[in-house]
């Protein structure tokens, strides 16, 4: 048998096993793995740098299945070339408890470098992933030791091209000349409706030229060589590249091949068996791998093998000329932090003028990124706004890679999805901002960063009606409840500058998943209490700032950000007129779900007659705080434009509001 025939049946492998999972769950979208299998056994078994066995060796190639839907094509390479991934699983796809499941998962399936399904996403991580790269390459690589020399690539669909997402992300790695990054576009020219002449007619290759691409045209997807060769090309470029490749959706389906039928369905039984007559495939038995594909593929365990044995040999080269430096990688990718890593924080007394939280965040993000190299972000063109540059520390871009702030543009949904790929990389701690109005633009790669557990911290300042002249537009009202509504994201909302301290200390100790920091952009008092306090009380959620009053406190007052100063007042007030008040500084509702119960009661007893809380924002989920015999003065309708004092005045944020509403509320207790 001639090598020609084994690379085709190893195709065919690839094809059926992708719809035999897909006809024997009864569900998922075989077209797109019928019609790609060829060009991603070119770059599987002929370019990819990986080794099965260490899914987690810092310099492999990374590869993004952006189109997510295609899971079963990825499911199929990840078995055929030896991960921890046995043919059990395939023949599980999409059932409870298997690790194949509709679109790939993070963390779940080994060798799946990211979450997708959500179309755009993985084409922007991967942009996230080429600047980790590039940044790491220019700290750390030394002549002789390219410690960090591999490319990133992924398979994109027509789906992925048409999502905003993308056009943000190609521009800016367009700009930045991102040139590890490889991109196979799986030009099938087919989505669900039908043909993309529907909706999809603009020229692609003329839109990513001009965003600073190298783009490949007229490659027959079909044909492995010719991926392959397009491939070399790309990588002796130094932009980015797109390879356009033409391809048959449902490639051998007889009836439904290039068409949408193809795209979202099992194919049937009858059209399942045709196909595999009609590309010569035995229809009988399912799954079926013939043993000299499997060990043609299982090669990709040597050659991965080798390849690791041989950076490893550099390594120790490595750590011999470079002992600093690779003690510093070391330590970065073990995701430890450093001796004294909090040692420059600051703090504040309440002799200091008031001050924005937004400005306090600043200067703990400069304390921290002195001492935490690790630290790499930045804002989605509103870095004066959002006090996020790291003085000192360059601007990122092709003439210094090594540099640590990132200037994303006006693209916040892009912005996000990159962040995500810098964390997955291992070494790097990304931050990202923008306005707290304008998290609704990057919630989906926000809610990934969720799914995965990255570690990103998103700064969202201008976090209320306070916001002022801007009007409506800009502030947000129903922001905070949608972000609380996010399993596995943090929010943190401080109440001052020693709050936003401690908030920014947690979010570096804290790994298991994102933070969001919500911050003001008027000046706020420093609280007396918190110099002491806030650490701890911080790192629990909420805590009690201060019980006003001789006796033992009737009510308590909850509140976050800045209207915790204005419970504050308000509690004074009440205690003068005889009536004892706890104040509550409430900044993270998950952090305090998380305590024990005795700690709980301690902070919020049963025995308060009343709870009020103070929000500027929609008063969604506070009931669980405030109890049957609590209300929430909140916000039930957009802002309005006019200075931010006479704005919260106008909507209730006021001493005599809060104070009349407690005297109320222990009225009817």
């Amino acid at each position: 048998m001639t090598t020609q025939d084994l690379i085709q049946r190893s195709v065919n492998t690839i094809r059926f096993l992708a719809a035999d999972m897909v006809e024997q769950a009864r569900s998922g979208h075989p077209g797109m793995p019928m019609g790609a299998a060829a060009m991603a056994y070119a770059l599987w078994m002929r370019h990819l740098r990986h080794n099965p066995r260490d899914p987690q060796w810092p310099n492999r190639d990374r590869f993004i299945l952006s189109g997510g839907h295609g899971s079963a094509l990825l499911y199929a390479l990840l078995y055929l070339t030896g991960y921890d991934l046995p043919l059990e699983e395939l023949k599980r796809f999409r059932q409870w408890g298997s690790r194949t499941p509709g679109h790939p998962e993070y963390g779940l399936t080994p060798g799946v470098e990211v979450t997708t399904g959500p179309l755009g996403q993985g084409f922007a991580t991967g942009v996230g992933m080429a600047i980790a790269q590039a940044h790491m390459a220019a700290r750390f690589n030394r002549p002789g030791f390219p410690i960090f020399d591999h490319w990133i690539y992924a398979i994109v669909t027509d789906g992925d091209l048409m999502e905003g997402i993308s056009h943000e992300a190609a521009s800016l790695a367009g700009h930045l000349r991102l040139g590890r990054l490889i991109y196979l576009y799986d030009d099938n020219r087919i989505t669900i409706d039908g043909p993309t002449q529907l909706a999809f007619t603009e020229d692609v290759a003329r839109r990513f030229e001009a965003y600073g691409w190298h783009v490949i045209r007229g490659v027959d997807g079909l044909d492995v060589d010719a991926v392959d060769r397009a491939i070399a090309e790309a990588k002796a470029d130094p932009r980015p590249s797109l390879i356009m490749a033409r391809t048959i959706i449902g490639y051998g389906a007889p009836t439904k091949q290039n068409t949408a039928a193809a795209h979202g369905a099992p194919l049937g039984p009858e059209e399942l068996r045709a196909a595999k007559e009609a590309l010569g495939w035995p229809t009988e038995p399912m799954f079926y791998v013939p043993d000299d594909v499997l060990a043609h593929f299982r090669t990709s365990l040597t050659r991965g093998q080798q390849a690791q044995a041989a950076w490893l040999d550099m390594w120790a080269r490595y750590r011999e000329a470079y002992p600093d430096l690779a003690a510093e990688l070391e330590r970065r990718w073990a995701g430890t932090l450093p001796p004294d890593w909090d040692a420059d924080l600051p703090r504040f007394s309440p002799q200091d003028p008031p001050l924005a939280t937004r400005v306090a965040s600043g200067l703990a993000l400069n304390a921290l990124a002195a001492r935490l190299p690790e630290l790499i972000g930045g804002s989605a063109d509103l870095t004066p706004s959002n006090k996020t540059y790291l003085k000192g520390q360059g601007d990122f871009g092709p003439d210094n890679y090594a540099a640590r702030n990132i200037h994303f543009g006006v693209r916040e949904h892009a912005m996000a999805a990159a962040a995500n790929g810098l964390a997955l990389y291992r070494g790097l701690r990304p931050f990202v901002a923008t306005f707290l109005v304008f998290s609704d633009y990057l919630r989906p790669a926000l809610r990934l960063s969720a799914m995965m557990g990255t570690p990103v911290v998103y700064v969202f300042t201008h976090d209320s009606l306070a916001v002022g002249e801007d009007g409506p537009t800009h502030q947000p009202v129903e922001h905070l409840p949608a972000l609380r509504a996010i399993p596995n994201l943090v929010v943190l909302r401080p109440a001052d500058a020693n709050e936003t301290v401690a908030a920014w200390r947690w979010a570096m100790t804290y790994r298991q998943g994102p933070v969001a920091l919500i911050l003001t952009r008027q000046k706020v008092p420093v609280l007396p209490e918190t110099a002491e306090a806030a650490m701890d009380g911080v790192a629990r959620g909420a805590y009690v700032l201060a019980d006003f009053g001789a006796s033992k406190p009737q009510i308590a007052l909850l509140a976050s950000g800045s209207e915790v100063a204005l419970a504050r007042a308000a509690a004074e007030r009440l205690a003068a007129e005889g009536i004892a008040a706890r104040v509550v500084s409430f900044p993270s509702w998950e952090l305090f779900e998380q305590q024990d119960p005795s700690y709980r009661e301690q902070v919020l007893p049963r025995s308060l007659r009343a709870r009020l809380a103070i929000e500027a924002a929609r008063p969604l989920g506070w009931e669980r705080w405030v109890g049957e015999h609590g209300a929430v003065l909140g916000v039930t309708r957009f802002g309005a434009s006019a200075p931010g004092d006479v704005v919260m005045a106008k909507y209730g944020f006021t001493v005599d509001r809060v104070v009349a509403q407690a005297r109320t509320l222990l009225a009817k207790a």
